[in-house]
């Protein structure tokens, strides 16, 4: 390797800040350091910056992706507008990243299913074998787990066979020995072309990926976890075979391959001249070990999420289930409902309630979001904030996150009005953009609702966590006489929108846990 460019790592700090920070101080809640010693007996970078010169040394020398499509500022940045759209081409003031490297790279450290998505030759292979180098394999290790999938794959091609001498000689299952594939057991797991996977086998995938273990002829292989990465020539889950929507709801984050910048085109030609492969010349100092990863996951979880943008998420979240044509009870007046009742959506399209379509954002989408989905927005959250430094959560981290997590999750309602608006046509492509606008549009009425000032319903929360025993009933008839009253008067004449009826709900189930508080009371004073 004569080009010195892939052995160059970015030096510390690849983010500077001003004065020391300590974000966590995790070296003493869990066993193993954020740092550790070298030969020397020094101090070596912390894993969070070290997990930033990982991602430096891809972008800048082994995936050539020049794109900061996740942006930050510190400043306002300058922007300009091109073509006839008008479209406005920002320059960052803060540390930006490429979403197809950084997305990647925070599912290797969180430990969760990515799907790489674009045309064939993207490099969606390329960059998934980086991160199982990064993760400690060797090449011949990585390139020998990877699954391709094909037409003809079957359970045992996948998962592995029983050994012919023990089928014969068992007297029951129990006696049958399975010679599994080696790739089970890896702590990075590549699955190239899911979608050309056959269905029945895709039901075995999704227990590995979902349950980690798998089985064969009642024998069990425990799977340790892993990150996985999927790729695909699309995202709407077409190929040789429709990809199962339960295997579909395990992906975690969807990240796209964008186009070959051809003003690179001078890296390609050192590539061929030089006979490089980056994945072979992965520096020693960006690799991790699985103590490492596994330090990494825990510091991760350990971020601070301030309550705040808690609130703004949960708010965001709250937009989507609510489905009032759909029930009669309050209970079930949810999406879901129509779903699994299999009615086509035109069947309500005229029992318009009278709100406002264009602000209702929940009116865009034909479902609502999963637990799953939310805890994966969380992690991946809490993940891009541990990779930038913060020492918790902020307001960009999750409107940069949500729209890669969320994906595959909001199913668009393409007869929703919003996107016959002008300029709107778009989004129904551009599903990033089209999250993006959704949360932004999502805080705008969360501000306009003054819910960071005036939060009936995060008051009585408040006041409720702080426990129950020890109330008397004259306090508990005074929470139930304050929680009817603000039912009553949000019911008259005011629209009902899906975080209204979130809170509606939570309402009631306060209401019910003081009276079941106060019939206890009562009895004990009997």
């Amino acid at each position: 390797m004569s080009d010195p460019r892939f052995g160059h790592i970015s030096q510390a700090p690849t983010r500077p800040s001003e004065g020391p920070r300590e974000p966590f101080d995790v070296a003493s809640l869990y066993d193993g350091v954020a740092g550790s010693a070298d030969p020397g007996g020094e101090s070596s970078v912390g894993l969070e910056e070290k997990l930033r010169q990982a991602y430096f040394w891809v972008t800048n020398t082994a995936i050539i992706s020049p794109y900061y499509d996740i942006e930050y500022n510190d400043a306002p940045p300058s922007s300009y507008a091109f073509g006839d759209s008008k479209t406005r081409v920002t320059l960052p003031t803060d540390q930006s990243y490429s979403s197809y490297v950084l997305l990647p790279l925070l599912n290797l450290a969180v430990c969760r299913r990515c799907l790489l998505v674009g045309g064939p030759g993207r490099g969606k292979t390329a960059i998934a074998i980086l991160l199982g180098v990064l993760a400690g394999y060797n090449l011949k290790e990585i390139r020998r787990g990877i699954q391709h999938g094909q037409p003809q794959m079957t359970i045992a091609d996948l998962l592995g066979n029983p050994l012919p001498s023990t089928l014969v000689h068992a007297e029951s299952m129990d006696d049958v020995t399975i010679a599994w594939r080696k790739w089970l057991g890896m702590r990075v797991k590549i699955i190239d072309e899911y979608n050309r996977i056959p269905t029945r086998t895709q039901s075995a995938l999704l227990t590995v990926m979902g349950d980690n273990y798998a089985e064969l002829y009642d024998q069990v292989y425990e799977c340790p976890e892993a990150a996985w990465y999927l790729t695909a020539n699309d995202d709407a889950g077409g190929g040789t075979y429709q990809v199962i929507e339960a295997l579909r709801d395990r992906i975690d984050v969807v990240v796209k391959a964008l186009h070959f910048n051809t003003r690179f085109f001078g890296d390609l030609v050192t590539r061929v001249e030089e006979g490089i492969n980056p994945a072979e010349v992965v520096p020693e100092e960006i690799r991790f070990t699985a103590d490492q990863l596994a330090t990494v996951r825990r510091q991760i979880r350990a971020v601070p999420f301030p309550r705040p943008l808690r609130r703004r998420l949960e708010f965001f979240a709250s937009h989507f289930e609510f489905f009032e044509p759909g029930a009669r009870r309050m209970e079930y007046m949810t999406k879901d409902t129509v779903k699994l009742a299999a009615i086509d959506w035109h069947h309500f399209a005229g029992e318009d309630t009278g709100r406002d379509r264009l602000i209702d954002i929940g009116s865009q989408t034909h479902n609502g979001l999963s637990v799953r989905a939310m805890m994966t927005a969380i992690l991946f959250v809490k993940g891009m904030a541990y990779f930038r430094g913060s020492p918790e959560v902020e307001f960009e981290d999750l409107r940069q996150m949500l729209p890669f997590v969320l994906h595959d999750k909001l199913v668009q309602n393409e007869d929703s009005p919003f996107f016959e608006e002008s300029g709107n046509g778009a989004l129904r492509a551009d599903k990033v953009s089209w999250i993006r606008n959704l949360f932004d549009s999502s805080c705008q009425e969360y501000e306009r609702l003054n819910l960071d000032r005036d939060d009936p319903v995060g008051e009585f929360e408040a006041e409720f966590k702080k426990g129950l025993e020890g109330l008397d009933e004259r306090t508990v008839r005074r929470r139930l006489a304050a929680i009817e009253r603000t039912l009553e008067n949000w019911s008259s004449g005011r629209k009902l929108y899906g975080h209204l009826f979130d809170d509606v709900l939570k309402l009631k189930y306060l209401h019910q846990r003081y009276t079941n508080y106060l019939r206890w009371l009562q009895w004990k004073s009997r």
